[in-house]
């Protein structure tokens, strides 16, 4: 019987195609993990077409050093209006009118059962919050350290522990949610004390219908993050953002995630035109 040459190559060719498949799985199951880790792929195109809704594919923010924090932030301009100041919660209520649940705990607000809202209404203002996220660090992603800052009760900023841990780049520490990741994370370690200054610009709308967008400023732990980018509605999970009218004034608001985030020192200063009373 002659020798069966064709059989060293087809087992060859099997070995080969058994090989391929591998590593397509393989590399299949290593974008599920990553995405599972960072983001999504399958939610809807912002505005411009190039970024999905928390688009895992999206660059991650550069990490930068944000400095020496100062070793006390100043106190709130005299024009401000103070709406915690470490002793009481009296300008806050949990979203019915009813004092929050919050607690304080040596001078600051520890996040804890449901969201609070402030008493007072603000539309374009300057906006100062110190926060710290939980340490030791617990969780990774989206459940580390999260809580929220909505301007008009609508438009959030994200607080997260973004310190050395990644999440899809539009929902990381200052990123205007489910839009904008900030230019670069000027994320400081768990449990140090960080600042959020935000510069807003209400929306404006005409006969139920938007005239003007929202613009937002951001400069995290001092750091330029946002410069006036333009608001593209209300920021949801896994959505499209979109606007609803409103009324020219609206709360501020800090969310509770399930984390037990502190906050300190939190002000505001209403902002009008150049030669307004």
């Amino acid at each position: 019987m002659g020798i069966d040459t064709g059989r060293p190559k087809r087992y060859a060719a099997r070995l080969a195609v058994a090989l391929a498949l591998g590593l397509v799985c393989l590399g299949f199951a290593d974008a599920l993990l990553a995405e599972r880790r960072a983001g999504y792929s399958d939610l809807p195109f912002l505005p411009g077409g190039r970024w999905r809704v928390h688009d895992g594919a999206r660059p991650q923010p550069r990490t930068v050093d944000p400095g020496a924090p100062a070793a006390e932030s100043r106190r709130a301009p005299s024009d401000a209006v103070v709406l915690f100041d470490g002793s009481n919660t009296e300008r806050w209520h949990r979203g019915d009118g009813q004092p929050t649940r919050w607690r304080i705990v040596d001078g600051s607000l520890v996040a804890l059962g449901g969201g609070m809202v402030s008493r007072d209404e603000f539309g374009d203002a300057q906006i100062h919050i110190e926060f710290a996220t939980p340490d030791p660090a617990r969780g990774t992603g989206q459940d580390r350290g999260n809580s929220g800052v909505f301007m008009m009760g609508r438009y959030e900023v994200q607080v997260l522990d973004s310190y050395r841990s990644e999440t899809y780049p539009d929902g990381q520490a200052a990123a205007i949610y489910g839009q904008y990741p900030p230019l670069v994370n000027a994320s400081r370690p768990p449990g140090q004390w960080q600042t959020l200054d935000i510069i807003f610009e209400a929306p404006r709308f005409a006969d139920g219908r938007l005239e003007r967008p929202a613009y937002m400023t951001v400069f995290h732990n001092g750091v330029l993050v946002h410069h006036r980018a333009e608001v593209l509605g209300t920021g949801t999970h896994r959505a499209l953002p979109r606007y609803e009218p409103h009324g020219p004034r609206g709360p501020l608001v800090l969310q509770d995630h399930g984390d037990p985030v502190r906050y300190r020192k939190i002000w505001v200063r209403e902002l009008k035109g150049y030669d307004e009373p």
